[in-house]
């Protein structure tokens, strides 16, 4: 039985999901239909086991609807014998999660069940109670947008009430960028304006929360600098972050903000993202305004915003992106690409976690999947070639600081850099005629209305003891996947819909050079049940 083709299951993830339908919508008669006949069948809920199908009808006809709640896996594991277990798990609004776990059988009527349990809803994360190790300049901060937004300055905006985490990266009038360095810092002019980016959030509602720590003028995945040490992990105690918008993600992560601004170059939205259990958007390249942000590599750099709803990311997207005016960008994804060889780098255990987050993402969106060609060949020489633009471009634009304060950063930050120093024109000519290529194969692959489906990174959050070398292993692989978008320019959104053990993992969503309001349509859409 396969996890994620459901034209080879014979009908069982067909039966689940008209289950799940029935549950959300309180259809007493289809609840009744789908359990076994008889005196024999099981469900258990809170500590309570129900004996028998009429137990269970007289349950349901008294019980209120679980509420609303997004299923995020679905496993199913063939027992023999004709019958079946599924375990699907499920996040509701308020970030609790829970499992429902069933065993169907087979008969001439189709699947039923015949034993279910449902776990209680896990407590929430523990929030963050102090703000040391995520915030640079903890605020609130009162922030001039500047004169091009004061104007539209509303209270009543459509962000009212929303808190931003800004990376340390963005200019913020009255501030100065620290880059995470503090020899960086200790040499940068106070701000006068505002970046746009934030200025456009402001206008419509949104206060700054505070300046959150970036990883090293963003060039790293860690969330660990030299001057300020390793930002924490709300969503999983002990791990790293990941960067570079650690600090953002972790604030977002542990309910000090709710929305946060950052960067992602190769990967720096996506990894806090996966690794902190948040939704997390990258642009298309230049479709966000990058204006009053320190730069990396402009070939790569984007603005993009991290969140816990996924609703606010698409409305906070939707003010900063351009407007949907052609068909491309509003196009509906309805067919999902699934890696393959691309899985084969991750760690152990994410191949089964990718696969029941395809099942319960595919059911609840209604689109169908596909297996995306072959791509890890190509990817060991298109990561080669972005890793070179993306160096050359980031010593040209910070080599002479690091230059001057390479004891004061991460060795292996300052390792990154000075890999740009020595590369030839011809050698990045080589590199970007390499990168041209990958976008026409990746543009013939992605058009309007398809989305290329794989894991945000290569496992979850990393322990904050691993070894260096190890963490480093762990980024290379990783950027296997990222790098994807990356270099195409493609947008990308990471989806909190995984999970190894205790650690969040993310999901990516990489779509057509412009469909990032599609994108974006997607991870909010609707499941079937809850359509007019």
């Amino acid at each position: 039985m396969s996890g994620y083709d459901t034209a080879t299951d014979d009908g069982l993830l067909a039966a689940f999901w008209d289950y799940e339908r029935a549950l959300r919508t309180n259809d007493v008669p289809a609840l009744e239909h789908w359990f076994l006949a008889g005196p024999d069948t099981l469900r258990s809920d809170g500590g309570t086991t129900l004996v028998g199908a009429g137990h269970i009808a007289r349950f349901r006809r008294s019980r209120q609807p679980p509420g609303p709640r997004r299923v995020d896996r679905v496993h199913l594991r063939p027992l023999g014998g004709g019958s079946a277990a599924v375990v699907a798990e499920s996040t509701r609004p308020d970030g609790t999660c829970a499992v429902q776990s069933q065993i169907w059988v087979s008969g001439p009527a189709g699947w039923r069940i015949a034993v279910a349990h449902v776990s209680a809803a896990a407590p929430l994360l523990p929030t963050i109670s102090e703000p040391a190790g995520v915030w640079r300049v903890a605020g609130p901060l009162r922030v001039d947008p500047g004169p091009a937004a004061a104007g539209a300055l509303s209270a009543a905006g459509p962000l009212s009430g929303v808190r931003l985490a800004v990376k340390d990266l963005f200019a913020l009038a009255g501030q100065a960028i620290g880059g995470g360095s503090a020899d960086w810092l200790a040499e940068a002019p106070v701000q006068t304006t505002t970046a746009p980016s934030v200025a456009a959030l402001l206008a419509a509602g949104a206060t700054v929360a505070g300046l959150a720590h970036t990883d090293e003028l963003a060039f790293s995945l860690a969330g660990v600098t030299q001057s300020y040490g390793a930002v924490p992990n709300p969503a999983a105690p002990g791990c790293l972050s990941g960067g570079s918008s650690s600090g953002p993600a972790a604030a977002v992560a542990g309910h000090a903000a709710d929305l946060g601004v950052g960067t992602d170059t190769a990967g720096s939205i996506r990894v806090p993202a996966s690794y902190c259990g948040l939704f997390g958007l990258r642009p298309t390249h230049g479709a966000i305004d990058t204006e009053g942000v320190l730069p990396l590599a402009p070939s790569f750099d984007t603005v993009g915003l991290l969140s816990r709803d996924p609703q606010l990311l698409a409305t906070a997207a939707g003010l900063l992106l351009p407007p949907a005016g052609n068909n491309r960008s509003v196009t509906p994804v309805q067919l999902l690409l699934r890696v393959g060889d691309l899985i084969d780098g991750t760690d152990p255990g994410v191949a089964p976690a990718f696969e029941s987050a395809t099942v319960a993402l595919a059911g609840r969106t209604g689109c169908a999947v596909e297996a995306a060609p072959d791509l890890a060949e190509a990817v060991d020489t298109w990561l080669p070639a972005f890793r070179t633009v993306q160096a050359a471009e980031a010593w040209a634009a910070h080599g002479e600081f690091v230059t001057k304060a390479r004891s004061g950063l991460q060795p292996e930050v300052v390792a990154r850099f000075e890999a740009g120093r020595e590369l030839t024109e011809d050698a990045v000519a080589r590199a970007r005629a390499v990168l041209a290529g990958a976008r026409d194969r990746l543009a013939e692959l992605l058009p309007p209305g398809r989305a290329l489906l794989l894991p945000a990174t290569s496992g979850p959050a990393l322990p904050l003891d691993l070894a260096a070398g190890e963490v480093d292993s762990a980024r290379v692989a990783t950027l296997r996947l990222t790098c994807l978008a990356s270099l195409a320019g493609l947008p990308a959104v990471a989806v909190p819909t995984m999970r190894l053990g205790t650690r969040p993992m993310g999901l990516s969503l990489v779509g057509a050079a412009g469909s990032d309001r599609s994108l974006l349509e997607l991870i909010n859409r609707p499941a079937p049940w809850d359509r007019p």
